[in-house]
């Protein structure tokens, strides 16, 4: 197949919707599939080669964080320019209720088109405000996807209708078979606790965990914190929290996914105390991958893929005197601990890439049968998703499409 996929937030920044598109990408490559990503970007910038840079973007408050979006005259007629060149057998659009280039995807395509949810909210204002502008071109999406199930429930709150839950994929192996950093290794009177994530966002919790800290050092001080994300003000915030247990935590800046890989296949727990706007966690999927005993708050989403705590421990979201316990508990009971990894270690399977990517096939399959003849007045997301369920439900399709014949294609249309 010929897949255009488009990515609503700038390739220049990390992300994590940005990651699964590049990942998603090189998957569907593997498996003889002509893919082009269409991102924000500026024209010099160092992105992967199958991405197609669509101009510079503009930071946006968005959904807890700060997303770079590209939007306007000229971005559409980018957009515009890359769907008629690259005469896509099916558009997969990732959040096209952001106002970015997804959505400028989703008014200018003719043709099959699949739709990938990944934010989960209990009120989303942006929801809200985009669904009256884009009521009648959901109507062109012919297959939606939701990346969890709060995901799943945020689209049928604000847009109705529903969508196959497909989870973000990880290549579990390159996880499993990381090399481990002596320096980041722990020992059973000094373990290692890792956190990931941008430092200036309150949603990711660095502030939760550096409530923690003095109580896990009282019962374990030889324990090292390691503190991997970008963003000097939350750095700052936590040392200021911290006082004179600084001291055990070292800030390792931004790392390189080698770097991620090795430090979670180095380190004692994996801390993820996130307090909201999480629809999935796919950090706890690389961590699991990686061997790491988990750590994490108990949002529904991290729930599920810690399968209710039998693949990691659980702590109250937001509480720091929790989180000291649960971790506390955690390092006192290493075969409590080991049990859970050993749990994990089978349950990671279900989101390693090569199932994820049958699945997302199957959808595409499905995508481009349900465009061909839509009876009017059918929801073609319900018709894909009935589908898909005979072939074991969302985590059970394994249909190809590598070998499906060439389809009515996307080409610019004039709405």
């Amino acid at each position: 197949m010929r897949v255009g996929i488009v990515c609503p937030y700038s390739f220049d920044a990390p992300g994590g919707v940005q990651f699964h598109i590049r990942d998603l990408a090189e998957a569907l490559i593997a498996r003889g599939h002509h893919v082009s990503v269409l991102a924000p970007a500026d024209e010099d910038a160092d992105v992967p080669d199958v991405v197609v840079p669509a101009g510079s973007a503009v930071a946006v408050r968005y959904n807890g964080s700060v997303a770079r979006l590209a939007f306007g005259p000229r971005a559409a007629a980018r957009v515009r320019r890359w769907i008629e060149a690259g005469e896509f057998d099916v558009l997969h659009l990732h959040e096209p209720m952001t106002p970015s280039l997804s959505m400028l995807a989703l008014w200018i395509a003719e043709g099959p088109v699949v739709a990938t949810f990944h934010s989960a909210q209990v009120r989303s204002r942006a929801l809200q405000v985009a669904y009256p502008l884009l009521r009648q071109s959901l109507e062109k999406i012919a297959a939606r996807v939701a990346v969890s199930e709060d995901a799943r429930r945020t689209l049928v709150d604000h847009v109705g209708g529903d969508a196959v839950v497909i989870p973000n994929g990880v290549y579990v192996d390159t996880f499993a078979d990381a090399a481990a950093t002596p320096r980041w290794r722990g020992t059973p009177d000094a373990p290692t606790i890792a956190f990931l994530g941008r430092l200036d966002e309150p949603r990711k919790g660095l502030q939760v965990l550096a409530g923690a800290i003095p109580a896990v050092l009282a019962q374990h001080p030889g324990a090292r914190f390691l503190v991997a994300g970008r963003g000097g003000d939350g750095r700052q915030l936590a040392v200021d929290t911290l006082g004179a247990h600084a001291a055990s935590v070292e800030f390792l800046g931004g790392i390189s996914d080698e770097e991620k890989a090795s430090l979670l296949a180095s380190v004692d727990l994996y801390i993820a105390p996130q307090t909201g706007g999480e629809s999935f966690g796919i950090v706890l999927v690389e961590a699991m991958s990686a061997g790491a005993g988990v750590v994490s708050s108990d949002l529904g989403a991290f729930r599920r893929v810690l399968d209710d705590g039998a693949a990691g421990a659980l702590f109250r979201t937001g509480d720091p005197a929790d989180l000291a316990r649960a971790v506390n508990e955690a390092l006192a009971d290493p075969a409590g601990t080991a049990a859970r990894r050993s749990h994990a270690s089978a349950w990671v399977r279900r989101y390693d890439w090569a199932t994820v990517t049958d699945q997302v096939e199957a959808v595409y399959e499905m995508a481009v049968e349900a465009a061909e003849a839509i009876p009017a007045g059918e929801d073609v997301a319900l018709r894909s998703a009935r589908a898909l369920w005979p072939l074991g439900g969302p985590h059970g399709a394994s249909r190809s499409a590598a070998d499906s014949p060439r389809r009515p294609q996307n080409r610019g249309g004039d709405r």
